[in-house]
């Protein structure tokens, strides 16, 4: 809370920051979440989530319910489009972006017999796998006889799933859904099998398409003793609402586990 409210205001040099007030995060945190009303997603309950993620989040429905809080089921009707949606928009984005750092004006040159080879020697020393196979599918569905098929009928589906979230934010506050629907990966584990690490963000790639806050709490272990996550969704901009539901679950789930010291093994 002390570090989004040192982050958070008006910077007139960037034109992506909003110029509003900012509440003050920490002092939020006392107010207890009495009365709040938080909404379940009912389309969250994927088919096939394990059942120690289901049975957490029971518990944060309940630490919730205790704290104070009014619990209700909500429908985002569509959700089963968020994931095709945000790997065509968020890798169309990826493919503008890094258009820029081609070795010509700053960052990373790698030289080449020509101005042609040079770009891609740049391009192919400077970005990693995971990374160019964003730019490429993201250049391919906005490529020009692509760019209505899947880019702009992309864009009108993240309309809908915006819909769905402000039509849900009229009767509740926040929102609670697992993190991930299954524990954390190990490092590397996923790098051949993109699809499924991909799949992995069900949960959380609508804040993204719908421009909200969220945060994931750390509220449990797997039967492994990996950390397992509660998300919380927030209105946009009542990040002050979001971080006093995340305070009550912290709370109550008195997460200490710490990771083990993997490097001096």
């Amino acid at each position: 809370a002390i570090m989004l409210g040192s982050m958070a205001g008006h910077d007139e040099k960037d034109t992506t920051s909003v110029d509003r007030p900012v509440p003050d995060y920490e002092a939020g945190l006392s107010r207890g979440i009495k009365g709040l009303n938080v909404g379940i997603p009912k389309e969250y309950r994927v088919e096939g989530m394990p059942k120690e993620i289901d049975d957490l989040w029971t518990r944060g429905i309940e630490w919730l319910k205790a704290a104070g809080a009014n619990v209700k089921e909500v429908s985002l009707p569509h959700t089963k489009y968020a994931l095709p949606t945000y790997y065509i928009v968020a890798p169309a984005e990826c493919s503008s972006n890094l258009a820029r750092y081609d070795g010509v004006r700053y960052g990373l040159r790698v030289d080449g017999k020509d101005i042609t080879g040079m770009y891609e020697n740049t391009r192919a020393e400077g970005f990693g796998a995971e990374v160019k196979r964003r730019v490429l599918m993201g250049t391919y569905v906005l490529s020009a006889g692509y760019y209505d098929a899947y880019y702009l009928k992309a864009q009108k589906v993240r309309t809908l799933i915006a819909r769905d979230f402000a039509e849900a934010f009229s009767e509740i506050d926040v929102l609670l859904t697992p993190t991930a629907p299954s524990a954390a990966f190990g490092i590397g584990e996923k790098s051949d099998d993109p699809l499924s690490m991909y799949l992995n963000d069900v949960f959380t790639v609508t804040v993204n398409l719908a421009g909200l806050p969220g945060i994931s709490v750390p509220a449990g272990l797997s039967a492994e003793g990996l950390p397992l996550g509660l998300q919380l969704i927030g209105r946009t901009f009542d990040e002050e609402t979001l971080l006093r539901a995340a305070f009550a679950i912290e709370e109550a789930a008195g997460f200490t586990a710490e990771a083990e010291a993997w490097w001096r093994a």
